[in-house]
């Protein structure tokens, strides 16, 4: 599993819950699109609260039957694969933002 160690690149792609692409949602077929593209990992994250492109502060409310929250989707591997996969998406992000930063595995286990 050395494969997995050392410098990596980190993705963040930041949409909300409700983004949908053809019927389906979009963070979904994110995360499935990561699979089939053979990245090293890929997990969505959902916010309690966060404040959207157009200034709305989205969060979760008891009484709300339609809940529009922040989803952050994290990918990691190396820089060639993780930009090569942001390409392959990045039509089906309409709305949200992508961050790419550098980030060091110093453990990684799997059985």
């Amino acid at each position: 599993m050395k494969r997995y160690l050392g410098q990596k690149k980190v993705a963040r792609i930041y949409i909300d819950n409700q983004d949908k692409v053809e019927g389906k949602p979009l963070w979904e077929e994110i995360l499935k699109g990561a699979r089939e593209y053979g990245l090293a990992g890929a997990t969505v994250f959902k916010g309690v609260s966060g404040i959207g492109v157009r200034g709305e502060i989205h969060s979760f409310n008891v009484w709300s039957i339609a809940q529009k929250l922040p989803l952050v989707i994290e990918i990691i591997d190396d820089e060639e694969k993780v930009l090569g996969f942001l390409e392959s998406v990045d039509a089906m992000i309409e709305e949200g933002m992508t961050t790419l930063g550098d980030i060091e595995v110093i453990r990684y286990k799997h059985k």
